[in-house]
């Protein structure tokens, strides 16, 4: 993207993009407004959009930045998908001189972004094909009996092309998507999935049992994986842009004993701590697993480990390689 399509999009209101959101102002000055927190619920606003430098911050969250990273959260998305869904509206705009606040009486309206490249969901089937099973099963090392009940076989399509994937719901009715290969993605909308939590409330309620949260459900597949039975409400964010609704979430149960296994790495330790300065009870399960980008890393690890042991596979390299994911 060009340096000046970036700057037109980081231009593009704030106030503007919450208002089409239907977000309003609590209180507009010339200079600023506050809102009660789009992030999360609230009673006192406190978040507040500079509209002279058109940033804003989550007082807090102790969080802020540009229209770029406010389209991240409150859309669950990655940073070159939200620069693609402002940037159809910027320059949407842009071309027909569209804002609310310079627009003269009987501006025409611009007709709202669909984006092309967006997925369309095709068809949702309780059986996996074959590859994506093997995928699973020989470089993620899930036990399929246990994970089968949580997982579906999403059929999309994007720009008329069809794929299959991997999918892993959320109770608003979008779904997390990863194939045998390098994409990870996701069909809207994005929001937490609370796994086990009918037995296993009452004891976390009493502070007995931990939540036990994660940062993704491969993740949780994994902890599935690794021990013979769970006794505990888990929380997959499928996001860590998702840390807002979890602990709302766990607000709303009285939940305040939790178990944290997120990644090793600035984003998953930047949420542990939302979670400690919100108040939780937090035990950082990262430590047991430092040395290893996240809990699948080592869960891996130590399945090849005792294959090795066991003479199932030679001693070549046992850590887990790690493959950078790439949007589709």
């Amino acid at each position: 993207m060009k340096a000046e399509d970036l700057s037109l999009i980081k231009r593009y209101s704030i106030v503007e993009y919450l208002e089409r959101k239907g977000i309003n102002p609590v209180r507009r000055t010339p200079s600023y407004a506050m809102y009660r927190s789009p992030l999360r619920g609230e009673v006192h606003p406190s978040f507040k959009v500079d509209t002279e430098k058109n940033l804003w911050i989550d007082y807090a969250e102790g969080r802020g930045g540009s229209i770029i990273d406010l389209c991240m959260r409150l859309e669950g998305c990655t940073l070159s998908e939200a620069i693609c869904r402002l940037g159809q509206t910027a320059f949407l705009d842009a071309a027909y001189g569209h804002s609310k606040e310079k627009s003269d009486i009987g501006t025409s309206p611009v007709t709202p972004w669909h984006p092309s490249g967006a997925r369309r969901l095709i068809e949702v089937s309780d059986s996996l094909p074959p590859h994506l099973e093997a995928y699973l099963t020989d470089n993620r090392c899930i036990d399929l009996n246990r994970a089968k009940p949580f997982l579906k076989c999403i059929s999309y399509e994007v720009r008329g092309q069809r794929y299959q994937a991997i999918g892993f719901a959320n109770p608003s009715g979008g779904y997390e998507l990863r194939d045998n290969g390098t994409f990870k993605g996701a069909i809207a909308p994005k929001d937490i999935t609370p796994v086990f939590t009918d037995k296993q409330t009452e004891h976390a309620i009493d502070n007995t049992l931990p939540v036990c949260v994660f940062e993704g459900f491969m993740d949780f597949l994994s902890f599935l994986s690794m021990k013979e039975e769970i006794t505990s409400v888990c929380l997959v964010l499928n996001s860590v842009s998702n840390v807002a609704r979890a602990i709302r979430y766990l607000n709303d149960h009285n939940l305040t004993y939790i178990r944290t296994f997120l990644d090793n790495d600035e984003a998953g330790r930047r949420a542990t701590n939302d979670f400690i300065r919100t108040g939780f009870n937090v035990e950082d399960m990262s430590v047991y697993y430092r040395n290893f980008k996240d809990l699948n890393e080592y869960h891996v690890y130590r399945v090849r480990e005792k294959q090795i042991r066991q003479g199932q596979i030679q001693d070549t390299s046992i850590k887990a390689k790690q493959v950078k994911h790439k949007m589709r």
